[in-house]
């Protein structure tokens, strides 16, 4: 797109927390080393909150890649569940292995729990449990979580524990009820958003990261993007790289307060021109829609549960649609006559009511062929069938990678939410399973009210979860050689390797940078997911087939 227009190496304004992109605020870089401390010392509990978009999850995701060699972290991005459930996925994280007759046993978890993290205090190892959308566990798991804190020898916690929520979690310690655990807090941090002059140093930073030269912003232009961002790093990102996009659609070089102020309408709609800072449950959900929170799990409870709808919590923003043409604004862009997309909000107040978590799953479970889950779990059910649910925060471009069918939670002016299953993604719209049949959106309509929250369905290669890295061996690591070897054309010669040797991380990398991934040569989750969706697989649907519909 307008990479080479500026003169960029690469996106400046991605919505993927990026750790070379990160800015660290004078607070930024205090509440950094404060986690760093509690990584690597024994103590209490340790409190980050922020609104959202301020950088929580850019900061887990810097802080995770400076752990310590002997600290072993357990990371919970979806905390939406019981005690006994966030016992087991905090020993699954460990790796510890549980037997089925103490899944529900809150005594059984305990001991299995206390009895690892002995044997890791023998050994000289540090736990550390992160809990990110803290403010979203229920009292009864709070004060499970204050318990853990009594796994202790006579000089030393065996468990060190950080909390990462937003503001509403300040709240929640506050209750009377939970005074014993606010006591054992030893640090509590709070990211605001950015300053004037800060925003400034943010946007230069990050366009002299991907290869600028020049400055392409002008100071007035930057100062529009601090007044209608509000400082927020997620909001600068996505006004600027609309920006950017408008600048190159123009054929003008420099970004000016004009070009900010039309990519601010665009983002935030017509009446949104002037600065916003008053955050809400609504507001967040509508005007933060297909942000990237690179950190995302796999976990089969909670999140977009028919049971536990998701609620509209405004952690992402707009994804930036692609330009369809060299030059040409995509705002005038206008798919074929015989194909125009629909009006989105006119869908909604038409089949809205019919939009819900558990519609939802019984279409994306549809397109993969498989009977309607019913009262069970979807991801249990979908598990029994050999998939797995990916549930997360990302963006358009993210789904893109995946190629995989998803269910999105998408919300009104009013802060109504609905869960649709997003069945095709074209170039300038995408096809909804909304109504009696499918319907096509503009991308537009689709990021201004998508909230940035989806679950897909994926089918791992040998049916387990685990991050693939040098040194392995096994099922998993013959799938990850034999198709990368298949997506580059390579025929193999010799016998099979299944060994994670130094050619299979090359392969990994080149598949990596590709794709724009983060190239570090480990297949985690998510590049075991785009390698999976680069694959024809038989019976796996695919938003860029034809055949899904649309």
């Amino acid at each position: 797109m307008y990479l080479s227009f500026f003169g960029l190496n690469e996106k400046p304004f991605s919505i993927t927390p990026d750790p070379r992109y990160l800015f660290l605020s004078e607070r930024h870089a205090e509440a950094m080393a404060h986690l760093l401390y509690g990584i690597k010392e024994a103590g209490g509990f340790i409190q980050l909150t922020g609104e959202v978009g301020t950088g929580k999850t850019t900061i887990v995701r810097s802080l995770l890649a400076q752990i310590p060699e002997n600290a072993e972290i357990a990371l919970i991005l979806n905390p939406r569940m019981t005690a006994p459930e966030f016992l087991l996925t905090l020993c699954e994280e460990l790796g510890i292995g549980v037997p089925d007759s103490a899944t529900g046993s809150l005594k059984d978890l305990v001991d299995i729990l206390n009895d690892y993290l002995l044997r890791a205090h023998a050994a000289g190892r540090r736990v550390v449990l992160v809990v990110d959308e803290a403010q979203n566990l229920a009292p009864d798991v709070l004060e499970q979580v204050r318990l853990l804190t009594n796994l202790e020898t006579n000089t030393q916690k065996l468990l060190q524990i950080i909390l990462i929520g937003q503001p509403e979690l300040r709240e929640l310690l506050d209750r009377s009820e939970l005074r014993q655990l606010a006591q054992r807090i030893t640090g509590r941090y709070h990211l605001d958003p950015l300053s004037a002059p800060e925003t400034v140093a943010y946007v230069r930073h990050r366009l002299r990261v991907a290869g600028a030269t020049s400055e392409i912003f002008s100071r007035r232009a930057l100062q529009k993007v601090h007044r209608l961002s509000g400082g927020v790093p997620r909001v600068i990102n996505i006004l600027c790289d609309r920006a950017l996009l408008g600048g190159y659609s123009l054929d003008r070089h420099r970004v000016t307060t004009t070009l900010v102020r039309q990519a601010g309408t665009e983002v935030f709609g017509r009446h949104a021109a002037r600065p916003w800072i008053a955050w809400s449950g609504a507001a967040a959900a509508l005007l933060l829609a297909g942000g990237g929170l690179a950190l995302w799990r796999f976990a089969p409870a909670g999140w977009l549960s028919p049971n536990d709808p998701a609620a509209a919590h405004g952690h992402t923003v707009p994804v930036p649609t692609p330009a369809p043409t060299p030059r040409t604004a995509p705002a005038t862009i206008a798919a074929h006559p015989a194909h125009k997309p629909q009006s989105l909000d006119q869908l909604l107040r038409q089949y809205g009511a019919e939009a819900t978590s558990q519609a939802a799953y019984t279409r994306l479970f549809a397109l993969w062929g498989l009977p309607d889950p019913g009262t069970t779990h979807p991801c249990r059910r979908a598990a029994q069938q050999g998939l797995s649910c990916l549930k997360s925060q990302g963006s358009l471009g993210q789904l893109r990678l995946y190629n995989r069918p998803a269910i999105l939670v998408l919300a009104d002016a009013s802060g109504q939410t609905y869960h649709v299953v997003l069945r095709q993604l074209h170039r300038t719209h995408a096809t909804l399973d909304l109504g009696p049949s499918p319907s096509r959106v503009g991308l537009g309509a689709l990021s201004r009210d998508w909230v940035g929250e989806y679950v897909m369905l994926w089918r791992p290669a040998d049916g387990s979860l685990r991050i693939l890295s040098d040194g392995m061996s096994g099922a998993g690591v013959l799938w990850l050689r034999t198709s990368l070897q298949h997506l580059e054309g390579v025929q193999p010669t010799g016998p099979a390797n299944n060994v994670y040797d130094a050619s299979l991380v090359r392969l990994v990398r080149r598949f990596q940078r590709t794709h724009g991934l983060v190239v570090d040569g480990v297949a985690g989750i998510e590049t075991q997911v785009a390698v999976s969706g680069a694959l024809a697989q038989p019976h796996a649907p695919r938003l860029d087939a034809q055949a899904n519909g649309g």
